[in-house]
This record gives C-alpha cells, sequence and structure tokens, in this order.
C-alpha cells in the first residue's frame, strides 16, 4: 500500500507513513514521530528521476565551485541554494532560513549564535527522510 508524506503543523517535520490499506487509512489519525502531534498536512512527494551516481557527480561539477568565495557570505549562500536544488532534498525551513540570511550578507558566524541547535541538527540530518521517520501505523 501507499507511503504517505506529511508536514507537521506543530514542529514542521517531514513524517512518512506506510499505511497497509485504506481501510487503515481512513479510521486511523496519524501523529507526528517528533512531537507526537496531530497537526499532520498531506504534502505531494517530490519526484525522483533515477540517474546514476556518476551523473549526480558530473552534475555537482558542472554547477562548480569556480565562483564559490568562502570568505563571501553571499557566494556561500548561492552555492548552497545551488547543491540543495541539485540533490533535490527537501532541507527544512531551518535551511532555507539559513541560505536565505546567507544570500542577504549576513555571516556564518551570525547565524550560529542566532540559530544555537542548528548545527547539532544538521550533523544528523542529510535533508531527507531518517530511518526512524517512516513508521508503520
Amino acid at each position: 500500500m501507499p507511503i504517505y508524506e506529511y508536514r507537521c503543523g506543530n514542529c514542521g517535520r517531514k513524517v512518512a507513513i506506510w499505511w497497509r490499506s485504506q481501510a487503515q487509512l481512513e479510521r486511523s489519525h496519524p501523529t507526528c514521530s517528533r512531537c507526537g502531534s496531530d497537526q499532520l498536512k498531506r504534502i505531494v512527494s517530490r519526484t525522483a528521476f533515477l540517474r546514476s551516481e556518476e551523473s549526480r557527480l558530473d552534475n555537482l561539477a558542472d554547477s562548480g565551485l569556480g565562483d564559490l568565495d568562502e570568505n563571501d557570505p553571499k557566494s556561500m549562500g548561492r552555492w548552497m541554494r545551488r547543491m540543495s536544488q541539485e540533490v533535490g532534498e527537501d532541507m527544512g525551513p531551518e535551511f532555507d532560513e539559513m541560505v536565505g540570511r546567507l544570500e542577504a550578507g549576513e555571516s556564518p558566524e551570525q547565524i550560529e549564535q542566532s540559530m544555537p541547535g542548528l548545527a547539532d541538527e544538521a550533523a544528523g540530518m542529510d535533508g531527507g527522510l531518517e530511518s526512524g521517520d517512516l513508521y508503520d501505523v
């Protein structure tokens, strides 16, 4: 049966739920695996295009690091946005906020100070669903 993705209205986490049957889907009320909220809104899953690893690496190389200046927050923000688009994963609202602030010229240090949990959260996140995010109800 289908796997549906939801966005939690309380904490913003993307949750994927595997439903065993249509009947189960109709009688159940899914909850967020992070905060337990039942404020889930079904979202459209992104479309995946199967490509070889070589093709993906070629596209990343084409995006290039040539115009990346690691001392320029705007340059870093543009590069991070391009890389996230190439990977095709929803990186979440915190990532979007961080990239937007870099593109506006804010320093990484300022962003890190105002978003203290971001570094810890990013260390365990690849932008996609984690193994514990898909659950069977």
